[in-house]
């Protein structure tokens, strides 16, 4: 039998002072960055194919305050800020840095621009543009390359019809460009993607794959259908984890007020079945899972009825040795809409996110975890 959630540590959210000083702090240092008043941007802007949206890289704002030199509180700080601020993108970690690939810009139309930032300068740089303007697409990295599978085209405020595609994309850094492979079997956005043996793992989504478990192998360039996902579901966090995959939270439907899951099933590649772990302290959608130090950690999410915005700034952390979860120190902003995070020595970054439900509105903060919990 399965015991419930022990849950510890109790809400430990910034006081609201406390809060807007660290949001002014935020927005003063994006504004340092911009240059002195009434100075010009650089005329370099990038056209995104196929929507009306046009955004302008600004190099003044992509230097930001060196990692650790933020004041921390309970584990929280702020790094520094994307120059173009973001919902529904994916995030990974690619040779020691952080790769931020399509999803929204305020307003809610696709990009294809990669957003990528060194820890060890502090700064942002453009990546190589998309094929196209995606968003809720799933990104891993294996072998020293970067691989987009499937997400969404479209949809949102393009007028156009959304297109859940199947495609499957390498980025090779000492080659450059987008190099296409086999699809994926079953297309779709807003699933969960975690990598162990050098394959690659995708499950949930929508649609109409909440159930489709599928596997990629870079070696071979082909994919396998897998034992479905028991909890159909999308907008989940999914880790990989002692040679487990483990599927956390989402919800059932489209859109943000969709029912919303607690359930946590484990997938063991060695006997090819699932088995049921504790399920969340509460129902969560639109979250991001990462690991560290033996640990899953799950951050933020939407749909919250209780929360002023309809969003949640809770975070949690899985043992999967004891199964189970631990309440931590919330997030200083609440939000949603990551499709990943990246873990770069002891710290965990969550860049941008949805700070209104839907994705209307994403921002361009850098909000970094130093967990203290171990599981290992």
């Amino acid at each position: 039998m399965i015991d419930r959630p022990s849950v510890s540590g109790g809400r430990a959210a910034l006081p609201f002072l406390g809060a807007m000083a660290v949001l002014l702090l935020l927005t003063t240092s994006a504004i340092a960055q911009q240059g002195p008043a009434g100075a010009p941007p650089p005329d370099k802007s990038t056209p995104v194919e196929a929507n009306e949206l046009r955004e302008t890289w600004n190099d003044r704002a992509s230097q930001g305050p060196p990692v650790g030199a933020m004041p921390e509180f309970n584990g929280w700080s702020m790094g520094s800020a994307m120059p173009l601020a973001r919902s529904e993108h994916a995030v990974a970690e690619l040779n020691g840095k952080i790769w931020v690939l399509g999803g929204y810009p305020p307003g809610r139309l696709p990009s294809n621009l990669v957003q990528i930032y060194d820890p060890a300068t502090s700064r942002w740089s453009l990546g190589p543009t998309l094929p196209h303007p995606i968003h809720h697409t799933h990104v891993a990295a294996v072998g020293g390359k970067l691989y987009m599978i499937g997400g969404e085209l479209d949809g949102a405020s393009t007028g156009k019809p959304e297109k859940f595609v199947a495609d499957t994309w390498v980025h090779d850094p000492a080659v450059g460009g987008w190099v296409k492979r086999a699809p994926m079997p079953t297309a779709r956005s807003g699933g969960g993607k975690a990598v162990i043996d050098g394959k690659i793992y995708v499950a949930g989504g929508r649609p109409p794959g909440g159930h489709a478990f599928e596997a990629y192998d870079p070696a071979t360039d082909k994919w396998e259908k897998l034992p479905d996902l028991p909890t159909q579901r999308n907008h989940l966090a999914m880790v990989a984890l002692n040679g487990k995959i483990i599927v956390a939270g989402g919800r059932t439907g489209p859109g943000a007020m969709a029912e919303r899951v607690d359930a946590v099933e484990i997938y063991d590649p060695a006997t090819r079945r699932w088995t049921k772990g504790t399920p969340l302290p509460a129902p969560r959608g639109g979250i991001t899972g990462a690991v560290h130090a033996g640990c899953m950690f799950v951050f933020g999410g939407e749909g919250e009825r209780s929360h002023v915005l309809g969003l949640t700034p809770n975070a949690y952390g899985y043992n999967p040795r004891a199964d189970r979860w631990t309440r931590l120190p919330d997030l200083p902003i609440g939000v949603h809409g990551l499709k990943g995070s990246a873990v770069i020595g002891s710290r965990i970054f969550l860049p941008g996110g949805g700070i209104t439900l839907g994705g209307n509105s994403g921002t361009n903060a850098m909000q970094v975890y130093r967990p203290t919990m171990r599981c290992e």
